[in-house]
């Protein structure tokens, strides 16, 4: 599928060259351009001739010569250069097919694609992938990877995401470590199929990884109220979820000593559940995981309290209402017990929000939707304003889950909605009402 340039950016190389919107970028130095991994590799030459396509239908050749990883300075119509590749698996523990209907079709689209492993941080399970492009990720040297291993047993993982070329797994990962490249791992814990002595083993597969697997996360399957017709599934009861810990940090002690890092890490989740305290920050050695839910509450403890830490002396006097999910409230009422502290002419309240669109067992923020939030705050005073987090929202848009727009819900909740980044400086930031320099 040949690159169509929708932007060239001004006084880039592109510009310079002549390149215009609607031409379109066929080969590099002779070699085709099939999509973004292509077009990244080919791009590190200093010497190059492109060969394109004009938007009036002529093929030209182009050379030029540049410093290397310099990029040319235009934004193609597809940021793959390609069509994403759609998951080919049925997992027993799939949360897409656990949707309920009439939700925006973009909703619905299962997406497993390596390229968008490397450039968004998306976990893949590499059961899209055939020899070419296997021998063309070593090639490129494409690190890190990001990796939906569940478990490193090939029947069991068979099973659990019902397509045959799911056992190539463990060979593919020891071919990459061959070759030196990085990966990061995820583990969803299915009570029945990769928990117990299967999630012993998995552990172990992974640790003989440990030059070059960077880190695995273990977190809790999860289960909306719209399972019909699926397997068999239960939750993490909070005794499962205690046993997965003591797996978990067993091992994290044992790759301390060894490895002096901890390497595997459990969900923010099975702590909650468990009801065991979050690790400090130190012990997730940097958070490689945050957006699995992995050191996110002690992460965000740590921005909080060094937000607070400068923030000015006086704010505004105002009324502020935090409304987030039923896992986040009590670190949100911390902080807002903290805030009031410093600041007594603030008052911050926090409201959790039951997930009765996808079922109270969903008790994450990013999860919640705008009819729950309107259904249970709606009517109530509160306040100056809303804190949302703005993991609910659409990548670069402003509307929730079940297309709630922010705007819509400020109207029907009475007061302006403020979606909060999630990290600590931005929340407090939205509490306060000013910006921390």
């Amino acid at each position: 599928m040949a690159a169509k340039i929708k932007t060239v950016y001004e006084n880039s190389i592109a510009a310079a060259l002549g390149l215009e919107t609607g031409d379109e970028l066929l080969a590099v130095n002779g070699e085709e351009v099939r999509d973004v991994l292509d077009y990244r590799y080919l791009m590190n030459d200093e010497y190059l001739t492109l060969t394109v396509r004009t938007r009036q239908g002529t093929i030209e050749e182009v050379e030029l010569e540049k410093d290397a990883y310099d990029d040319l300075g235009v934004e193609f119509e597809s940021g793959l250069m390609d069509t994403a590749r759609r998951c080919a698996n049925a997992c027993v523990f799939c949360f897409i097919d656990q949707l309920p209907e009439g939700m925006r079709k973009s909703l619905y689209f299962k997406d497993d694609d390596t390229r968008l492993s490397f450039f968004q941080g998306n976990y893949v399970t590499l059961t899209n992938l055939g020899e070419d492009e296997i021998d063309r990720l070593i090639r490129m040297r494409v690190s890190p990877i990001n990796i939906s291993v569940h478990t490193m047993n090939p029947e069991l993982r068979v099973k659990m995401l019902k397509n045959p070329r799911a056992a190539k797994l463990p060979e593919i990962m020891a071919r990459f470590a061959e070759h030196g490249m990085l990966m990061n791992c995820q583990i969803v814990l299915c009570p029945g199929y990769n928990d117990g002595a299967a999630l012993d083993y998995t552990l172990e597969k992974l640790y003989a990884l440990s030059g070059t697997v960077i880190s695995v996360s273990v977190v809790p399957v999860g289960l909306t109220a719209h399972r019909r017709g699926l397997a068999p599934m239960k939750p993490v009861s909070p005794d499962e979820a205690r046993r997965v810990i003591a797996q978990v940090e067993t091992l994290q002690k044992a790759a301390r000593r060894e490895i002096g890092r901890g390497f595997v890490y459990a969900a923010d989740e099975l702590y909650l559940r468990a009801g065991l305290p979050i690790p400090d920050g130190e012990s997730y050695d940097g958070f490689p995981q945050l957006e699995n839910g992995v050191g996110l509450i002690a992460s965000l403890k740590e921005e909080f309290a060094a937000a607070l830490k400068m923030a000015p002396e006086s704010v505004p006097h105002a009324r502020v209402t935090i409304a987030t999910g039923v896992a986040a409230a009590p670190l949100m009422s911390e902080f807002a017990k903290m805030t009031a502290e410093k600041y007594p002419c603030l008052t911050v309240d926090v409201k959790a929000v039951i997930n009765n669109f996808f079922g109270p067992e969903i008790t994450v923020a990013g999860l919640l939707c705008g009819r729950d939030i309107i259904e249970q705050l709606g009517g109530s005073d509160l306040g100056d304003r809303v804190i949302i987090s703005a993991d609910m929202l659409r990548d670069g848009d402003d509307v929730l889950l079940d297309d709630v727009t922010v705007p819509e819900l400020s109207k029907a909740l009475g007061a302006p909605v403020i979606a909060a980044e999630n990290d600590g400086f931005s929340l407090l930031e939205a509490i306060l009402g000013v910006e921390i320099a």
